[in-house]
């Protein structure tokens, strides 16, 4: 007799989507060199050459905007092309920045500005 039921792995949500009244939508982007492996969820800031970095206390203060968040794990010790999220809903506790940086005001309203909506996930609290 078949095996109808067999477990293929399992399916493990990490809520970076918080909705879908807002359309998400993609786009390829470029991703600068020696950061090393960036994890989906990184929101990333547009230089001044177009080419993305992790969003850190030196890229705000280079007056690097915020732009959009990694759609997947990506390795970029050498420049990259990537997915990027430019618009949807994404919960703010599933956004990754550098350790020594946490989103400001400005990051959010400049992501807000490019169509991307940052909100808190029912049930969480604000950082």
């Amino acid at each position: 007799m078949a095996n109808y039921f067999e477990s293929m792995g399992a399916c493990v949500p990490d809520n970076l989507i918080a909705g879908n009244t807002i359309p998400t939508l993609t786009a390829s982007a470029t991703i600068a060199a020696a950061q090393g492996k960036l994890v989906r969820g990184t929101v990333l800031a547009a230089g001044a050459d177009g080419k993305l970095k992790q969003l850190s206390a030196e890229s705000a203060g280079a007056s690097e905007t915020a732009y959009g968040i990694l759609c997947d794990n990506v390795d970029a010790t050498s420049e990259a092309v990537a997915e990027v999220y430019v618009s949807g809903q994404f919960n703010k506790n599933a956004l990754l920045t550098k350790a020594d940086y946490k989103l400001s005001v400005a990051d959010i309203q400049a992501l807000r500005n490019g169509g991307i909506y940052i909100e808190n996930a029912m049930g969480e609290k604000e950082d």
